[in-house]
């Protein structure tokens, strides 16, 4: 198989590392045409043991454009990550094309609002004292919402601190964040501190705000469809 993109993809991607953060290293991959001209069911995600501080899997590139199509924010985030180990730049420029097309589905906006609900009902609600980890879990994707509603035609940048950047925000929230951010990086991985009421306001308006806006289900355009079958041809055709 063939190595196509392969980078960062947990807190150091995200701008919000520990003091003993792992490395999650992602990657998508492609095989050759016979493999997947093939009767048997073939396995599409390869998933390497945890080795001391490394984390590493990847996805089949049929696999990552079908999610993509979704869209699936995991693919659309290992684009934009800001540490690249192996990358095939043409590859990595036709994929960005088709995201860019993607980004403003509603699974976008379903997969943001569920995530940040659910780590907020599980580790922040009914809590004095919280994992900074997690509240950073339930900001984080509460940001993102906030960035597909003030730029519905752009891709929700992966780091953090691009993220903030490009928000109009109110100056206390700011504030907020990057004193969480910065608790963060100065703490080992399972730190925990005080919850802050302005980054709760701010995380449970954005999940109540994206529920009542969020666009409607619609199919996938068949255009859209046929550019990612034909992206997929050729890069399983490459030599």
């Amino acid at each position: 198989m063939r190595i196509l993109l392969a980078v960062e993809s947990g807190s150091r991607a995200w701008g919000f590392p520990s003091t003993d953060s792992d490395f999650d290293v992602r990657f998508v991959y492609a095989h050759d045409v016979d493999w997947y001209l093939s009767l048997d069911t073939r396995r599409d995600v390869i998933e390497l043991p945890i080795e001391d501080d490394l984390d590493i899997n990847g996805w089949d590139i049929k696999k990552a454009l079908s999610l993509l199509l979704k869209p699936n924010p995991v693919l659309l985030e290992w684009l934009q990550s800001p540490i690249t180990y192996r990358v095939d730049e043409g590859v990595k420029s036709r994929l960005m094309a088709l995201a860019e097309r993607t980004a403003h589905r509603r699974p976008l906006v379903h997969h943001y609002l569920h995530h940040g609900r659910a780590q907020f009902r599980a580790h922040i609600d009914g809590r004095a004292t919280v994992s900074l980890k997690r509240y950073l879990y339930v900001v984080r994707p509460a940001l993102a919402l906030k960035w597909i509603r003030q730029h519905p035609d752009r891709l929700v940048p992966m780091a953090l601190p691009q993220l903030l950047s490009g928000l109009a925000m109110q100056g206390d929230a700011v504030s907020a964040i990057e004193d969480l951010i910065a608790r963060k990086t100065r703490s080992r991985e399972l730190g925990e501190g005080k919850r802050s009421s302005v980054l709760d306001d701010l995380a449970l308006t954005e999940f109540e705000l994206a529920e009542r806006t969020a666009p409607e289900r619609t199919p996938i355009p068949a255009d859209l469809l046929d550019s990612a079958n034909s992206l997929f041809r050729q890069l399983v055709r490459a030599p």
